[in-house]
């Protein structure tokens, strides 16, 4: 009998073990959706100081709404994507939410073409591709084709 608890004990170890527990190296898009991960904005063109400011100054003015908890901002070459989760005691008010973010970039950044999404799927998309550009052999190509899959999705599920 204390041999099969013992491989019982020992089995379950192993499992726990093999699944990583405890591990450090966990990617933020793997936490994304649990907690805020807070990406930093992203550039998809020439790092340019100006352009640089421009995504930090949207992420900013996101950031600044009491609704909004965490958010990530990817500019490519011709759409910028906005992604955004909503704190939980707001989120009947989605709507609303994402038209006034909306409005505001519109207002704010009149040449910019924005992409605005509260989706989560999006969310863990943006911040997958904002972890993959960190990869020095993803080129920017590959970064714009999946910057634009990512709003292709956004169109169709809307």
């Amino acid at each position: 009998m204390r041999t099969k608890i013992c491989i019982i004990i020992f089995i379950m170890a192993a499992g726990l073990a093999g699944c990583g527990i405890g591990s450090d190296e966990t990617k933020k898009s793997e936490l994304a959706l649990i907690k805020t991960t807070n990406p930093s904005p992203a550039l998809l063109e020439s790092n340019t100081k100006e352009k640089l400011d421009l995504v930090e100054s949207i992420k900013q003015d996101i950031s600044s709404m009491k609704e909004i908890y965490d958010v990530a901002v990817i500019k490519g070459k011709k759409d910028t994507l906005v992604v955004y989760k909503v704190k939980q005691m707001y989120r009947f008010k989605m709507k609303g939410i994402e038209k006034r973010i909306s409005d505001k970039l519109e207002k704010k950044y009149k040449d910019e073409n924005f992409t605005v999404s509260s989706d989560y799927k999006i969310f863990l998309e943006a911040v997958k591709l904002n972890e993959k550009m960190e990869d020095p052999n993803f080129t920017d190509k590959k970064a714009n084709q999946k910057l634009e899959e990512i709003i292709r999705l956004k169109q169709e599920m809307a």
